[in-house]
């Protein structure tokens, strides 16, 4: 079977910039009429896509495959880890559960992933004209460097070239490139076919000195120095570290979001932020919740019985009931609704011990954690307003009781969620449902704005972030590298 040219970006470390720059590589090829397809062999997040076929790929991999003009694969990101607690994750394998691993476990056994992530590697490449695959963490970590599948190993294992990015808006970007090239071995230093600088700000021609020395030091040329580019604000957040943001001071709606240790799918948020009139308030450990919010939303979670017990800690629970006696709003997300409840049993021990605990108690219903997992895409309606929806599922656990004879959603004939008597307090297992313009107006009232096209803006973002590499970066050179290793 023919290999088609493919090509690496990693990173000098995690956060520097590395799943935006693929995803605007995808548009730019696309944009020079060849088929461009993304691949991440191992992404670690909790921010989790549903494919067609009901499996589930990183977010940040469903985007890139946007911005190429195809629908997500599991094949694109064949190795998802989804950190459950400190120390150990789940682990999905081609779309699939498979089981949780300690960290050490894992490490003893990724090597064994590799015959998988070189099969999904092949199906992503067929008919493509090029793959740009993507890096996790980086390199340099090199005690993580045997049995390898993120970064160098899946390199080597491959045959791909690989260009390096560094963040300069973290600072020491020069050390953090040359030191790569220091502690990498000289075999997977000679994979490494240039740089790139990223997220630039100020008069590039300040740091021309710069690149010289890195050229110099590494060897390596430089590929482009990228400027900071607002626009990247406006599509998905890549993890939780891009939810946090300058508060609104003229905003007339609040959403105060719970930071949940193990929040998940957390681009329900997204397009909450991009409305210029409604500010989306993470709160802190800490912190309490603002008795000014209009809505409290309780987000989606990768440990639900966990994440209830921290946010009990923080006193939120307190914070939320008082919230709901001032008539305020509620809504549970996936975890967040199940959190809502009278009470969560987990009799197979599928999150820690097997036991009950008590939920909140602001809805009639009770959750019972199960091994099955629900990964489905979904459409319907939301009864009170008769907005259409589109969204997905992925969670463990079934949820019933009274409340849910009033349903927040149909899904083609199927009720999901439940709304208290009141109305104030509300959940649903389904995820993505503020991208529908429609029912993001009709929940907000107001406060929306009648000019925020949600899935457009995102188009619009990424077309912005390809014009921006083409002009920044030698993507005809990055093109021939891919080529010609």
């Amino acid at each position: 079977m023919r290999r088609p040219p493919a090509l690496m970006i990693q990173g000098t470390g995690s956060h520097v910039g590395k799943s935006v720059i693929v995803a605007g590589l995808c548009r730019a090829v696309l944009r020079r009429g060849l088929k461009v397809a993304p691949f991440k062999p191992q992404n670690m997040s909790n921010n989790a896509a549903v494919t067609a076929d009901g499996g589930e790929i990183g977010r940040a991999q469903a985007l890139q495959a946007r911005a190429a003009g195809l629908a997500p694969s599991v094949h694109m990101n064949p190795v998802l880890l989804k950190p459950e607690t400190d120390t150990g994750a789940q682990v999905i394998v081609q779309g699939r559960r498979v089981g949780t691993l300690k960290a050490g476990d894992y490490g003893r056994r990724k090597a064994e992933l590799l015959p998988k992530v070189l099969e999904s590697f092949a199906i992503v490449g067929e008919g493509a004209d090029i793959v740009l695959v993507e890096g996790a963490g980086s390199p340099a970590e090199v005690n993580l460097r045997a049995g390898d599948i993120a970064n160098m190993g899946f390199a080597a294992a491959a045959g791909v070239p690989v260009v390096l990015v560094g963040d300069i808006d973290r600072g020491g970007v020069i050390a953090s490139l040359a030191g790569t090239k220091a502690v990498l071995s000289p075999e997977d230093a000679g994979r490494i076919r240039g740089f790139i600088v990223n997220r630039f700000r100020g008069d590039a021609g300040l740091f021309a000195e710069g690149v010289r020395f890195i050229a110099d030091r590494t060897g390596w040329p430089s590929l482009g120095v990228v400027p900071w580019l607002e626009a990247t604000r406006r599509l998905p957040a890549e993890d939780g570290l891009g939810l946090a943001g300058a508060r609104k001071a003229n905003a007339r709606f609040v959403v105060a979001v719970p930071a949940l240790p193990r929040i998940a799918n957390f681009d329900d948020l997204d397009p909450l932020r991009l409305e210029p009139s409604v500010d989306v308030m993470l709160v802190q450990p800490g912190e309490p919740v603002p008795a000014g919010a209009d809505l409290v939303l309780i987000p989606g979670s990768k440990a639900t019985i966990a994440d209830l017990a921290f946010l009990r800690d923080q006193g939120w629970d307190v914070d939320i009931r008082a919230h709901v006696r001032r008539g305020g709003r509620v809504l549970g997300l996936c975890g967040g609704y199940q959190m809502l409840g009278r009470a969560i049993a987990d009799p197979d021990g599928i999150e820690g011990p097997a036991g009950t605990v008590a939920g909140l108690g602001l809805l009639d219903v009770a959750t019972v954690l199960t091994p099955d997992k629900a990964t489905v895409a979904v459409t319907g309606t939301h009864p009170a307003s008769g907005e259409p929806v589109a969204g997905y599922e992925i969670h463990l656990g079934r949820t019933a009781g009274p409340d849910t004879a009033r349903p927040f959603l149909d899904l083609a004939g199927q009720p999901d969620g439940a709304v208290s008597p009141d109305g104030l307090v509300a959940g649903t297992y389904v995820h993505g449902l503020f991208a529908a313009d429609g029912f993001r107006r009709a929940f907000l009232g107001d406060a929306a704005g009648a000019d925020l096209a949600y899935e457009a803006t995102v188009e619009a973002a990424l077309d912005t972030l390809a014009n921006h590499l083409e002009r920044h970066l030698a993507i005809g050179q990055l093109l021939e590298i891919a080529k010609a290793f």
